[in-house]
């Protein structure tokens, strides 16, 4: 298949390393330095070059604010049957976006950041379909991350993003708080250091990307339990109340089984 990879980023050189070698694999980056990265695939700068590599596929791996600019500077440019992808972590937008393209498209989350994940084993991490997408697309990249040994559900785009807001939004958010107040150790505990590496790695991340997880319209009910949350215990911690502290850690013990 000849699939053209918008962005060449963490996660658009990841594809183009793992798709490389069994499909024709161009790459269009207008960062020229993010080029000298990539290998086995041809590469672009124009988007006018798209045209004459005639696409099936596009995944879309441009940053989150970009994804659907990215979209428009290539649609002048392909074949009237080429599967339009993304690989958004939030999809707010993509499904109105796609209704009015005219073209197939197929929408997914490989939830492994780079950052975090080690990719020579992804056995452990997960992957979302979306419900809506075109079947060939949907055969397409569950074949791909099945290969990968990825975990694979199935959301529609309104269950991806409620979805998101809970399982991103409120350990990004607990991590943002914990560095917020965080003071330097000279001798840090095992327990610190492992948040602090957490927190690294993730305002390693883009900017915009951290926002628009946190912009995620169900982020606020979530948010709103963790401020529930944590008054209670800051009221347990005030009154002293052993009894009511072991009930409060027997009930995040079974919420963690």
């Amino acid at each position: 298949m000849k699939i053209l990879i918008l962005g060449a980023g963490k996660m658009g050189s990841f594809f183009a390393d793992v798709l490389s070698f069994d499909h024709e694999v161009a790459v269009l980056e207008t960062d020229p330095q993010k080029l000298r990265f990539t290998y086995n695939t041809l590469r672009m700068s124009d988007p006018k070059e798209v045209k004459e590599f005639a696409p099936e596929l596009v995944i879309n791996a441009a940053t989150l604010k970009y994804t659907i600019d990215a979209f428009n500077n290539v649609m002048p440019f392909l074949p009237p049957k080429c599967i339009l992808s993304d690989i958004a972590s939030v999809k707010t937008g993509l499904k109105k976006y796609y209704e009015v393209q005219g073209h197939p498209f197929v929408s997914t989350h490989p939830m492994f950041g780079p950052t975090f994940a080690s990719l020579s084993d992804l056995s452990t991490q997960n992957a979302i379909i979306i419900k809506e997408s075109d079947h060939l697309g949907k055969v397409f990249f569950r074949d791909l991350y099945s290969h990968l040994k990825l975990n694979i559900s199935e959301y529609t785009f309104e269950e991806h993003d409620e979805t998101i807001a809970y399982s991103l939004s409120i350990p990004f958010a607990s991590t943002l708080v914990f560095a917020s107040v965080m003071k330097h150790q000279d001798a840090p505990g095992t327990t610190f250091k492992r948040h602090m590496s957490i927190a690294q790695g993730l305002l390693s991340e883009d900017d915009f990307l951290l926002t628009e997880i946190l912009f995620n319209p169900y982020t606020p009910g979530q948010l709103e339990g963790i401020r529930t949350k944590l008054k209670e215990l800051l009221e347990i911690v005030n009154s002293k109340d052993s009894a009511l502290m072991k009930d409060f850690l027997t009930q995040v013990r079974k919420n963690i089984e």
